[in-house]
């Protein structure tokens, strides 16, 4: 098995993004699948090109997307990318699209179909805090994810996809107002490989509820 891991290069006046950051140690081997790492650019249009030039060159089995969520206290595995760009700031190439199709044949909307309860689950059974989570934002994550899934529906039929939010690491937080979530990158880093092994060990997903209010 091959499986490509991507994370995004810093944005929004970061200096490191907590995504990539956490690919970079990833294991080039997990329970015998072979591990490819891609820093993508945050930038429309830009990302969605490399990483299908990706696929298309390595071949996967499946494609793990990771991006950094300042906010967000859990591993946040995604279920859902919307057909939808509402940029509430630019992108690194200043770029900042309103209300903007994604692509204009594709779905409303696709579901991950990677395990996501699995991921879940197996992450937490590490004492990582980790949930599914139905919104992946307007921005380049969701963008990404989006359009991963529009590929495998279109194009690579037989790959799974999906897409990770990790927290802020907490070297970002310092400057920032007191009490905004964090997690040391090399947690985050530890629960990506959980869920990577729950990928790789489960073929179709558990039943557990996953379910939100809100």
């Amino acid at each position: 098995m091959k499986i490509l891991v991507t994370g995004f290069d810093p944005f929004g006046g970061e200096a490191v993004n907590s995504a990539y950051e956490a690919v970079k140690p990833l294991p080039d081997n997990i329970l015998g699948a072979q591990i490819i790492k891609l820093e993508l650019p945050t930038i429309f249009t830009k990302s969605a090109t490399m990483m299908r030039e990706k696929i298309i060159s390595e071949k996967p089995d499946v494609v793990l997307c990771i991006g950094q969520a300042g906010g967000r206290s859990h591993i946040c595995v995604e279920k859902i990318g919307i057909n939808l760009i509402e940029a509430r700031i630019a992108d690194n190439d200043g770029n900042q699209p309103i209300d903007k199709k994604i692509q204009e044949d594709g779905e409303t909307a696709y579901f991950s179909n990677l395990p996501l309860k699995a991921m879940v689950a197996n992450i937490n059974k590490h004492d990582i805090p980790s949930s599914v989570s139905y919104t992946t934002g307007t921005f380049v994550c969701n963008y990404i994810l989006y359009n991963l899934m529009y590929f495998i529906d279109k194009e690579f039929h037989n790959i799974k996809g999906g897409f990770i939010h990790v927290p802020y690491d907490t070297q970002q937080v310092i400057n920032k107002p007191a009490g905004t979530p964090s997690m040391p990158t090399a947690i985050i880093s530890d629960g990506l490989r959980y869920a990577i092994e729950a990928v790789i060990e489960n073929k179709n997903d558990i039943e557990i509820n996953a379910g939100q209010t809100h």
